[in-house]
């Protein structure tokens, strides 16, 4: 028997003042990772897909980000607390 299949983590990697799309107020967003790995015998071996969005504090919409973009928005919020902990896993079903 061999058991398999997929674990999400969710890496919050900045928090920054920005203007949403969806609410247009200005408001602190998540800029956030959110990375699948497969898993053999419950052990996470290599990642799957990685995405990066961000989430508006206000009205919690999300929006996709490049990894170009991501990069740029942390450079942008380096200050402040450290960031890359993993803030909640989340088991994906495959």
């Amino acid at each position: 028997m061999i058991i398999f299949g997929t674990k999400g983590y969710l890496y919050q990697l900045a928090i920054l003042t920005l203007v949403c799309g969806q609410c247009r107020n200005p408001a602190a967003h998540t800029l956030r990772k959110r990375v699948t790995k497969f898993s053999l015998f419950f052990v996470p071996l290599f990642p799957i897909s990685t995405k990066y969005l961000t989430q508006c504090t206000f009205c919690g919409a999300e929006q996709k980000v490049t990894k170009e973009q991501a990069e740029q928005l942390q450079a942008q919020g380096a200050g402040g607390q450290a960031y890359g902990q993993p803030q909640h896993q989340q088991p994906y079903q495959s």
